[in-house]
Order: structure tokens, then sequence, then C-alpha cells
């Protein structure tokens, strides 16, 4: 179907693989437009059935059970982010010739002339903070905009919408699938392994994330501390005059965003950049203020800056923002203890920035290891450590790395994966701590084994603290 935009929709046969929340509103806006619809989804479940009927009522064919069958004629593909390259249905595609879009890709092509720009984040971790505190300081400059993509509102009902700029949030999986998006800047926030069983190597998913500055207009920002994301810098394509644009916990060089004494600080977007800095903002302003949230707070400053935003609207966009919940959260003090929430800390990176925010911790860890490896999490961290309880189904692998490099910390595993398990991890986490102590729930692991999501165990550890408190 080319790399351009697409205008005569009008019986162009359309598969959209994958129902949920890309799937169903990629059928609806091309089925408006005219195309002959087509859904294939693996699922037969109640929810499917009612999406199918919604769906078909709208003059779309559903086909439920069966998502690896081309069907005969087939112009496109639009699929949902998460089906693997590899699944029969996309073989057949490539074999017949036909064009395999993501729901990004489709919104891409869809933008009229006065579509708003796009700020994108990706990176393994901190990408919906970012984009929201991107969200929140664009609001406080004045701009129109919305925080879309990967963080659960899709691109497709704001891609013509009534806006300025978006800050657009994408997993590595859109942007796979989203081969011709151009984006005004991008940040990529940092590299570390994940979804390795989807992409099939490091290098492809490094690849694929790389993919978020190509054809960038103003600005690649990238990670000083993680030489991955520059690198993805210099091997990207982008149009001429893009600046690469650095940010650090450390005092900024040139062209870089950093912090000095406690000040967010800007050497990039200022005249004689090599002489002068521009206040942005106090690092307290930054909620919360643990580091690697504010290398996020200097990400979606950048973006914003690359967008010509003033520093005010910097400051005064992070002072309004607020995390969500079960985000390194401060629960509640308990006989002078701290309990803090990071349940989304799913893998080992995101673990490891939540641990090298405090001083001294009694770690509960433990889930579904998706392949990972947590001998470097725990060196790195194992001199913070005044105790470790471990739960669920791969804690033995965490404990195993404990026992190789932090074998004096006292551990505690539990063997159960009731729905009271959680309550008596927080006791014996209770037990080994001491005041001035923080209790940290930061599993490196998800959380399908014991709980329906991150959000749910997040939940049920802030009850069981208000349980003992």
């Amino acid at each position: 179907m080319g790399s351009g935009q697409v205008t005569d929709w009008q019986g162009k046969r359309v598969v959209v693989a994958g129902l949920g929340v890309s799937g169903v509103p990629a059928a609806k806006v091309l089925r408006e437009l005219g195309a002959e619809v087509t859904v294939v989804n693996d699922g037969d479940d109640d929810r499917s059935r009612a999406q199918a009927d919604e769906l078909r009522a709208l003059g779309v064919t559903v086909r439920l059970g069966d998502g690896s069958t081309l069907p005969e004629g087939t112009d496109l593909v639009v699929t949902a982010p998460g089906w693997r390259p590899d699944k029969p249905l996309f073989t057949a595609a490539r074999a017949a010739g036909v064009e395999i879009w993501g729901d990004v890709e489709l919104a891409w092509r869809l933008r009229g002339p006065d579509a708003p720009s796009w700020l994108c984040v990706t990176g393994t971790n901190g990408k919906t903070t970012t984009t929201q505190m991107l969200a929140s300081i664009l609001t406080a400059a004045g701009l129109r905009t919305a925080a879309v993509g990967n963080i659960g509102v899709s691109l497709l009902d704001a891609v013509n919408g009534d806006y300025d700029v978006l800050a657009v949030e994408l997993s590595s999986y859109q942007l796979h699938w989203a081969p011709s998006l151009r984006a005004h800047s991008a940040a990529v926030l940092n590299l570390a392994p994940d979804h390795l069983d989807w992409h099939g190597s490091m290098e492809a998913y490094a690849a694929d994330k790389g993919r978020v500055y190509e054809g960038n207009r103003v600005a690649c920002v990238y990670n000083v501390a993680d030489k991955a994301t520059e690198d993805l810098v210099r091997e990207a394509d982008v149009e001429e005059g893009c600046r690469a644009i650095g940010f650090t916990l450390g005092t900024p060089g040139p062209s870089q965003l950093g912090v000095v004494e406690g000040i967010l600080v800007d050497r990039a977007f200022v005249e004689n950049r090599h002489q002068n800095a521009q206040e942005l903002a106090e690092v307290a302003d930054v909620n919360p203020p643990a580091p690697h949230n504010i290398a996020n707070a200097l990400a979606a400053a950048a973006l914003a800056r690359a967008f010509g935003v003033p520093a005010k609207a910097v400051r005064d966009g992070l002072r309004a923002f607020t995390p969500d919940a079960h985000r390194i959260a401060h629960v509640a003090d308990v006989a002078g203890v701290a309990y803090v929430d990071d349940s989304k800390a799913t893998n080992t990176h995101a673990a490891q920035a939540s641990l090298a925010a405090y001083e001294s911790i009694v770690w509960i860890a433990g889930g579904l290891a998706k392949g990972a490896a947590f001998d470097e999490l725990v060196a790195s961290s194992a001199e913070r450590l005044r105790g470790v309880v471990l739960l669920g189904a791969d804690r033995a692998l965490i404990r195993e790395a404990l026992a190789r490099h932090a074998p004096e910390v006292p551990v505690v595993d539990l063997d159960r994966t009731d729905t009271g398990a959680m309550l008596q991890a927080v006791r014996e986490a209770q037990r080994l701590a001491t005041e001035g102590d923080t209790v940290l729930l930061a599993p490196a692991c998800a959380s399908m084994d014991m709980f329906t999501n991150y959000n749910q165990r997040g939940d049920a550890f802030a009850e069981a603290v208000r349980e003992i408190g």
C-alpha cells in the first residue's frame, strides 16, 4: 500500500489482528473510512464475544478462535502490538506481499494536514511516568495536549483531534510495527534486557527501540548514563538540523540537561549553550525525587523544551504532576519504618532503580522472572539490603543470587501463593526492619503467578501495611 498517506480506503480489504485496546478502535476507524474489515482473534472468551458483537453491528466481520489464517484477497494487515512477528498470519501475509502495520503506523498514516506534532517516549522503564510528566509540562505551557499510545489511550482516537501536540508513549512492540513514523522529537530513556522472547535478541529489541529516532526533526533525547541510547542516536537517519540532546543526573555539558546543586538546568535550548544555563526547576519539584524519577523529569523537560516550551512551564508542570499508583509510592510509616510500593518494578532494571533510591532496605521481591537473571541486581544493591522476603514462582532465582552476592543478608523464603501470602511477607519484613529502614516492594518480576496484575499486587501490599499499622 506504499509508504505515503492512504486517502481512499473504500473497498480495501483490511485484516485487523487482535481485539482489545488497539484492535477495536482500529476496526472501527477503518470501517468508518469504508474499508472491508475482518478481525481475527486467537481467543474466544466472553469479553472477545462481546467485542465481536459490537463490531459486527457496525458491519465488521469477526473470526474468533483462529488468528492464524490470512483471509483470501487481503490488502493490508493491521496488528495489535503484542502479536509476535513469527505468527503464521504474518508469515502468510509476507509471502503474499501484504504489508503489516501496527495501530501506531495506522494512526500515523491517517494524520490530516493540521494533525498535532508527536513527541515520543520509549525505553525499558519510566515510559509512562515520563510521558505523563511531559503532558503536564505541555499543559502548563497552555498547549492542548494528551498522553496517548502505550499508556492506554489509542492514538487513533487522538491523531486528528483538537490538539497542538501529543505526548506519545511507545513500546518496542509498537515501534516494530511502525516503520514510517517520523516524530518531531523523541527520547529513549534507557535500555535493558526485556521482552527478548518476543524480539529474539537484545540487538533486535534495541533496534526496535531505536526506530523512534528515525526521521526526527528537532531533537533526539538520550540518556548520558546509558551509552546504548546514545549509540541509537548515532545510528538514526534524522532530518538535517536535528540535534542530539543528553540528560544526566550530573552537571550537564553543552547540549545537555542535568542537575546542579539541587537545580534542574538546561544547557541545550539556550543561547550560547557553551557558557549559559537555564534553571528549570528544583529537584524538590519532582514527585517522588528518586534518582530515576529525576531522570524521567529531565527527559520530559528536554522534549518539552525541544517543542519551545518556556522554563516556567517545566517547573509548573512538574509540580502539578502526580505519578500513577504503584510507582515508588509511599504507603505509610509504621514505628519509624517507611513502607513503599513499587509493584510496577516488574523487571530487574526497574527494581535496580528503585533500590538505588533508598539507603537501608528490607526488600520484598519475587514473582515470574520472564527469563531474567538477578546477579547484577543483587550485587549492585547488596550493601543497601538489611533483609529480604521472597515470594512467588521464581523466588529461588533471587535466593540463589543473594547467596552468591549477599550471603550475610537474612532471607525469608515464603513457600505459599495464597491470598494471605502478601500479609505474611509484610509481617516478616516488619520483623526484619529497624527504625530508619524502608520496606520496599520492588519485585523485579511479573505478578501473574499470584495476582491479576501489578496493580492488584501493589494493592495487596498497601492493604497489608494498613493491617500491621
